[in-house]
């Protein structure tokens, strides 16, 4: 039976003493590194069936935690018990999923299992059941004799899970384990994770994603090596103190500027979320008067504002500016920058174009700022807007066709979004488009190249930030930048002033000679990303860019991919973060290699059949599993603290959902019909597709 929430029950359950019921003690516990302290001092308790989340900035410590764990690491000091034992005792009850693939790439599933299976002792017999078990709630019970190799990222991870799960251990450590996974097969994970807990496995998770986080019992944040707070989900969002303010308005881009650069002391932190900003305000009523006067002062049309309680996110980056960790914002030093010409200015209202004209307006009201928008030197003239064109783009490997008929145009100056599933073909796209990889049909042109797309002038005009990390491990940060300036033929003149902006940027400024080898994977994607724009490319492929990247770095990337595109870069991006995909100018879905939709976030979520449903219960993760054994599975899903249902017909639906549950008992909190996010389109569209 699915256990009850722990949440509603957290300040007696936590709060008892029993020794029966504490899974994880950690005492005082302390990892160094020479001179560096990863760790410092950190306490906490975890209770057997509970979730635990630990989340923070890369760099915060979190792995280096999971390492002692799991038993693979020793502390510097302090104690760590696993069910009265110490944590290398316990590695039989353990089962750890580490932040990179822990997979024989070269070994089938079963093969994969087996092997694990041996080095775990576990009889044959429970292998065979335990292997049926697993990878039927994995859905990949038809793939047994498949490379591990051949898998898409969300098949990997649920394998690596899976192998984790085999000795069917009573503790379960998953570092990150959904980074880099598509949202159809992440909300999957984490239902599969919703049941184990439910069975009583002890469960610590950390996790990028915080709207993933709203799923656990309790939340430590940690950075800098220490943990600051523990709570409920409620609790944390409780304790901020702050309330949060939804605003939907004509322009998201220059309302979030002018409340920014304008803000009175009661607003506290303003941020594009999606199609809308969230303001995070100390009085709601005061906020709301606020920001209408605000936005009527520059005579931006009036805003539609909802209030709502502050999310994980809010406040997991409100604490780390109050610790004055966020990240500065550092202005591109560029050598030149490109005229518009012929180029349609990307705006974000609708996240369409727009005139100059319009853009002249806009820069009066912000030329008090310091935005990338502000004025620039004489402009260099593109003669023509297309910057990537593909027609009818096919490839094909042996008998299998990974991309069939796809369309892609993108102008300079526009962010373009190519999303989809793993293994949908975006990767080998980007790899045609940009020359690394042959096509097998159709024609590309690229920056106006239609014939030797590899010819040494084209690409230096071009900047390729790939899906994996594209950085040697056994050179230094400042080796791979100075070697990546060489490499993309920027003037010695300029080579320390671009490699001081990676550094700076990336927060790395007095460890440029540290191995990036050993760097959290974080770290690793932010000097990627340096190191694939200090040579000011017109065409930019950001292939994942923010995969595994903490929240406030997100927000770095975000502006920087924005800066480069008012300088007119052309950007074509890969994301399976899709709040952050909205701010897209177009973007098109795939799936099995084909274009199943395109166009603007806005007019992609609006063309969605149905209605999208939000209920809150009291309890989310049993109303979930009674309703999937309605409706399809994938119309149900637990998004942070509530349930999001697609519903075709939901004039006769609601009704049968809401007598469901009652005779269940359970209690519907909260029922309302919502916008549909970016997300949810998504799986909607993927799933369709998928069906037909």
């Amino acid at each position: 039976m699915i256990k009850q929430a722990v949440t509603n029950i957290s300040n007696i359950y936590y709060s008892k003493d029993s020794e029966s019921t504490k899974a994880i003690i950690v005492r005082g516990l302390h990892k160094h590194y020479g001179q560096l302290a990863a760790v410092r001092g950190i306490d906490f308790t975890v209770y057997k069936g509970e979730m635990f989340g630990l989340i923070g900035p890369d760099g915060a410590g979190k792995t280096t935690t999971f390492h002692i764990l799991g038993g693979v690491m020793e502390a510097t000091a302090g104690e760590v018990e696993i069910f009265g034992q110490p944590a290398r005792d316990a590695r039989l009850k353990t089962g750890y999923l580490t932040q990179q693939f822990s997979l024989y790439l070269d070994l089938s599933i079963d093969e994969n299992l087996r092997y694990t299976a041996g080095l775990r002792q576990v009889p044959d017999d429970l292998l065979w059941e335990r292997r049926q078990k697993y990878l039927q709630l994995m859905s990949l019970e038809k793939f047994g004799d498949r490379l591990a190799g051949q898998l898409s990222g969300g098949m990997k991870q649920k394998l690596a899970l899976c192998c984790g799960l085999v000795s069917q251990p009573e503790v379960l450590l998953l570092d990150e384990p959904t980074t880099g996974v598509d949202p159809v097969s992440r909300r999957e994970f984490w239902d599969v994770l919703a049941e184990l807990s439910a069975e009583g496995m002890t469960i610590i998770v950390a996790t990028p994603y915080l709207d993933e986080a709203e799923r656990c019992d309790r939340v430590a944040l940690m950075y800098s090596g220490q943990i600051h707070e523990i709570g409920t989900p409620a609790q944390l969002r409780a304790n901020l103190g702050l309330h949060r303010l939804e605003v939907r308005t004509s322009n998201l881009e220059i309302a979030e500027q002018i409340l920014s650069n304008n803000a009175p002391a009661n607003i506290v932190d303003v941020q594009t979320f999606g199609d809308r900003l969230d303001v995070l305000v100390q009085d709601a009523t005061v906020g709301e008067t606020q920001i209408r006067e605000l936005l009527q002062q520059q005579q931006l049309s009036s805003p539609e504002i909802e209030q709502n309680e502050p999310t994980l996110e809010n406040v997991f980056v409100t604490r780390l500016r109050q610790q004055g960790s966020a990240p500065e914002f550092f202005a591109f030093p560029r050598s030149r920058k490109r005229g518009h010409g012929d180029v349609e200015i990307r705006g974000h209202g609708d996240r369409g174009t727009r005139g100059h004209e319009d853009t002249k307006n806009i820069n009066q009201i912000l030329s008090a700022s310091s935005s990338p928008l502000s004025a620039s030197p004489p402009p260099r003239v593109i003669s023509s807007p297309l910057a990537i064109s593909a027609r009818n783009l096919s490839r094909i490997f042996g008998k299998f066709q990974a991309v069939k008929n796809v369309n892609v145009e993108v102008r300079y100056g526009e962010i373009f979004g190519l999303l989809g599933a793993n293994g949908a073909g975006k990767t080998t796209t980007i790899k045609m488009l940009c020359g690394l990889l042959e096509a097998s049909g159709g024609e590309i042109s690229l920056g106006g190249e239609t014939g030797n797309l590899r010819s040494p002038q084209l690409r230096r005009r071009i900047g390729y930030m790939s899906q994996k990390f594209t950085l040697y491990d056994d050179l230094t940060i400042i080796e791979n930048l100075e070697f990546y300036s060489g490499v993309y033929g920027v003037p010695r003149k300029l080579r320390r002033e671009k490699i001081d902006w990676v550094i700076a940027t990336c927060g790395l400024k007095g460890q440029e000679k540290m191995l990036t080898g050993q760097l959290p994977g974080g770290w690793k994607q932010r000097v990627a990303f340096g190191a694939s724009v200090m040579h000011e490319p017109d065409i930019l492929f950001l292939d994942e860019p923010t995969s595994g990247v903490d929240p406030l770095a997100r927000r770095q990337f975000w502006k920087l991919i924005n800066d480069f595109a008012h300088n007119d870069t052309a950007i074509l991006v890969t994301t399976h973060y899709l709040e952050e995909a909205e701010q897209c100018n177009r973007m098109s879905f795939m799936v099995a290699g084909e274009t199943v939709a395109e166009g603007s976030p806005s007019s992609i979520k609006a063309s969605q059949p149905g209605q999208l449903i939000e209920i809150v219960a009291n309890n989310n993760q049993a109303a979930s599993k009674l309703l999937k054994q309605h409706l399809d599975s994938w119309r149900v899903s637990i998004f942070a603290n509530g349930l999001h249902i697609v519903l075709d017909h939901p004039d006769v639906e609601l009704p049968e959902i809401r007598q469901l549950l009652h005779s269940a008992n359970l209690s519907i909190e909260s029922l309302r019909p919502i916008p549909f996010s970016l997300e949810d389109a998504f799986i909607g569209i993927v799933q369709r597709a998928q069906g037909e």
